[in-house]
């Protein structure tokens, strides 16, 4: 087996975005303590509830070794074991800040998320657009409010109505990202009607 980046530079295509690809962030692998020398664990995608993929990692000193199989189309699975390097820079309050250096042939661009195709490689390498950057008004403030739904624990989907207040979160700041969250609910539902020709083009601030 090729190491990693042999052959295909892996160029996706513009039409791709971040959203397409699974991601491994190495800011929520410190945080839950993924990044520590000798850990030995795996990491799973759900959707709905449902695992969709995992990998398993081992942790070393200044790097990570994924672990996984993956498949294109009806192609036979194929295997890859490689390491990713980890740096560590101080933050300006104390601490410090771990990075991923990416693993493509020539690359090696210091970056917080990796992007999952044949290999995790950073967005440059796979030439993807943030799908941010392809929302329209609508959209991007029903995306806003479905990550504030993520966090409150609500249901996702902005038709779905609101939840309560997780029993962990103080009410100063359940109140403060409920408001918000009715905000960008508000901009996403006026874009709609907008759509269909039946306001003016004003949106709230």
């Amino acid at each position: 087996m090729g190491g990693p980046g042999s052959g295909n530079r892996w160029r996706y295509g513009a039409k791709s975005t971040t959203d397409d690809y699974r991601t491994l962030d190495v800011r929520r692998w410190a945080r839950e303590g993924v990044l520590r020398p000798g850990y030995w664990g795996g990491w799973q995608w759900t959707r709905e509830g449902e695992t969709v993929a995992s990998i398993q990692m081992r942790a070393e000193q200044d790097r990570v070794i994924l672990i996984y199989r993956h498949r294109s189309g009806d192609a036979e699975w194929k295997g890859e074991q490689y390491p990713v390097r980890i740096v560590r820079t101080p933050c300006n309050l104390g601490g410090w800040r771990a990075w991923f250096i990416c693993p493509a042939v020539g690359c090696g661009r210091r970056v917080a998320i990796l992007y999952g195709g044949g290999i995790f490689a950073c967005r440059r390498c796979y030439q993807l657009a943030y799908a941010s950057s392809r929302e329209d008004v609508g959209g991007r403030a029903t995306r806003r409010a479905d990550r504030l739904r993520a966090r409150l624990g609500w249901e996702p989907g902005i038709l779905n109505g609101e939840g309560g207040k997780p029993k962990w979160m103080r009410w100063r700041t359940f109140e403060r990202l409920a408001a918000k969250h009715d905000r960008f609910v508000g901009r996403s539902m006026q874009a709609v009607v907008l759509k269909f020709g039946l306001l003016g083009s004003h949106f709230p601030d």
